[in-house]
């Protein structure tokens, strides 16, 4: 089973195109022509014309044609457990959820719980997904066979996991392969030494691995590390090597100053969640200050277990509105901003090459949302593959007149 693949010539015509480029260049009655998979024109519909016979037209009128989402964080085989950890706080939740996936996960499961996942996220738009999770090589292919692209790559704790393998055993056994890496993912400082923290540093610093960890979640996270390693979360990352450029910092809810400072300066970026962190009960993430410092943030659902959705759009409109209250501005976070943080902040804190933008020369990675009804359809393009799912109609309407 595998996604179709999109090949040869494709116009997209007569939609509203929402670019996210540098000036957030809004086309009306626009067109893309597509070849291969990379965008080959953009501009006004009348402009943009067929080169080949046989070309494929695409009637976009009435919709918005934008990025595709970026998932910067989530867990995505735990759609498998959905509903066991509800109305607790973190550590109750993990304490739940670790002992299930211990029991009961395998290789096949973690295929199977993941496609459904992909399945799910195609539905709103997502075109790429951030996923840490036990067993990674299941979670890409099973995207690789839905259409949608796993960022994912080995995850290391101490706590009992499904793969019965040490953080050294683990460590050793890439080191030795000797070839590059595309992600390493610690689990979070707490569930990991120092020298184990510093040990990952230098192993994704030797194979050229980018970095994505839990961090500053919960009080009671900021409790047990301080008691564990004697300062914050941040602080323990920033020692061992661990906050770099290429780092991707999911949650980031309790920050001191000098925490943010040391992001900013390290070009770190922030995954905000704030279903998840809203479930759990574990705050609002300080985001109106993390912009003002300079930092990428960008946006994740989590595991639908800790939000229990995996949908981009209900996530980008949470965070549009939260931050108006927390920070009492209905102007603090605008829908622009949480536009970019959903598409082109994820993609460049992923590493994707033009990843979040349409323009030419870029990849065709982009979703279709029809504006006529109550359920609007997104067709959705992820590299070279085509799907079109249907998703529950949403506040397309305003992010188009933000973008005006």
């Amino acid at each position: 089973m595998n996604a179709p693949e999109l090949s040869g010539e494709m116009i997209i015509r007569g939609g509203t195109i929402l670019t996210m480029d540098d000036a957030a260049t809004v086309w009306d009655d626009a067109a893309i022509h597509i070849r291969n998979g990379v965008i080959v024109d953009i501009g006004p519909s009348h402009t943009i014309k067929a080169h080949e016979t046989g070309c494929r037209t695409v009637d976009a009128h009435g919709c918005a044609i934008l990025p595709g989402f970026v998932n910067a964080h989530t867990h995505l085989a735990m759609t498998l457990f959905r509903g066991i950890a509800d109305d607790v706080h973190l550590q109750d939740f993990l304490r739940r959820v670790v002992a299930e996936e211990s029991e009961t996960l395998s290789p096949q499961r973690v295929y199977t719980g993941a496609l459904n996942a992909c399945y799910e996220s195609l539905l709103a738009g997502t075109t790429d997904a951030l996923d840490m999770y036990w067993f990674p090589h299941e979670a890409v292919s099973a995207g690789r066979d839905a259409g949608l692209r796993v960022h994912a790559g080995e995850a290391f704790a101490n706590f009992p996991t499904p793969e019965h393998t040490s953080v050294e055993t683990k460590l050793d056994s890439l080191n030795a392969a000797d070839r590059r890496v595309p992600w390493l993912m610690p689990h979070s400082v707490y569930a990991l030494t120092e020298d184990q923290l510093s040990r990952i540093a230098a192993s994704a610093q030797e194979l050229g691995a980018r970095i994505h960890v839990h961090a500053a979640e919960n009080e009671g996270e900021l409790a047990t590390v301080r008691a564990q390693h004697g300062t914050t979360p941040i602080e323990v990352l920033h020692r061992t090597g661990l906050l770099s450029s290429r780092t991707v910092i999911a949650h980031a809810v309790h920050l001191t100053d000098n925490d943010i400072s040391l992001i900013a300066e390290a070009g770190a970026s922030v995954a905000h969640c704030p279903w998840s962190n809203l479930k759990l009960a574990s705050g609002i993430a300080p985001v109106r200050a993390l912009l003002d410092a300079g930092v990428r943030v960008c946006l994740g659902t989590d595991g639908a277990v800790s939000s229990n959705t995996l949908d981009m759009w209900t996530t980008m409109r949470l965070a549009a509105v939260l931050h108006k209250w927390r920070d009492h501005d209905p102007a603090s976070i605008g829908s622009r901003a949480v536009l970019a943080m959903a598409t082109r902040h994820g993609a460049e804190a992923l590493g994707i090459p033009g990843g979040g933008v349409l323009a030419p020369g870029m990849p065709a990675t982009l979703q279709i949302v029809d504006l006529s009804g109550r359920i609007i359809q997104a067709s959705a393009i992820s590299g070279r593959n085509w799907c079109t799912p249907h998703i529950p109609a949403t506040f397309v309407t305003s992010l188009l007149a933000a973008s005006a």
